[in-house]
């Protein structure tokens, strides 16, 4: 998946490493997720065509995510978000994500593969700790009662299940594997993986994907950007896993997205969540 569209930012600070203006009380502010994206399309670009500048800020955001990789009270190493959110109920700061520890990961697997640099490969390894302990010891997975196994975005009671942040988290996990060769990493991606064929009909509405299990008596439909990315994901596990459900609902989302009926009814579905919910 590239990250091209992430490579810039307008809002930087001295040291050339974004920031994001959230605006009112919260203002500006680094955002882990955002910065390892920046360093993902960094290297995307670096990848294809060599140039020192991509290179040069793909490693300034993984020496950033050096520098900030601190442990949480139940002493898990963390990529904290220092800056309060409004989610379904606040997440008060500092908070931290499943999302930005497998992206995290992502990230710096890669710099340690480019330059060998020990605290790249130190980092990955502290990260990696908070995919192998449940949301109420300090780290970024849940297990349902049927016994599958979540990564959480957002670490809320009950969690939510939010579609792209668990995949996105997934691959951080694969990454790991791939970098190290670690048999509890692979045994964590075939649950995870799993748990993604296990219930990826709850995430269709038949005329939709859903964003997340929200929980609300009108669940949380995605957006048109979320639900164009689902199928961008799917179609990215089908090639990593061979699991051909995958295909087959990118296929059938790619179909809803291009139903001029389906987009209506999305739309108006989107806009009655919001006058409920939000």
């Amino acid at each position: 998946m590239n990250f091209d569209e992430k490579a810039r930012y307008a809002l930087t600070d001295e040291n050339g490493v974004p920031q994001l203006n959230y605006r009112g009380a919260i203002g500006l502010q680094y955002n882990p997720i955002a910065i390892a994206q920046w360093g993902l399309g960094n290297f995307n670009l670096f990848s294809r065509n060599g140039d020192a500048a991509p290179r040069n800020n793909f490693l300034k955001a993984s020496d950033w995510l050096c520098q900030y990789l601190e442990p949480n009270v139940h002493g898990i190493a963390v990529w904290n978000h220092n800056f309060d959110w409004e989610y379904r109920s606040t997440l008060r700061a500092p908070w931290y994500s499943g999302l930005a520890q497998g992206q995290g990961i992502s990230l710096l697997a890669r710099a340690h593969a480019e330059t060998n640099d020990q605290k790249y490969l130190n980092s990955v390894e502290r990260a990696f700790q908070s995919f192998l302990a449940d949301v109420d010891q300090g780290g970024v997975t849940f297990t349902d009662a049927g016994g599958d196994l979540w990564f959480e975005e957002y670490l809320v009671s009950p969690p939510t299940h939010i579609l792209n942040g668990f995949i996105w988290a997934t691959w951080g996990v694969y990454d790991y594997f791939l970098f190290t060769g670690s048999l509890k990493a692979k045994s964590l991606f075939d649950r995870a993986v799993k748990t993604l064929v296990s219930n990826l009909d709850r995430y269709d509405l038949g005329f939709w994907s859903l964003y997340e299990q929200s929980g609300t008596r009108l669940p949380m439909i995605a957006s048109p950007f979320y639900h164009r990315l689902h199928i961008t994901q799917l179609r990215v596990m089908q090639r990593l896993t061979g699991e051909a459900i995958f295909g087959d609902y990118a296929d059938r989302w790619h179909a809803y997205a291009h139903s001029r009926s389906k987009r209506t009814r999305a739309l108006c579905y989107k806009g009655a969540f919001k006058l409920c919910y939000y």
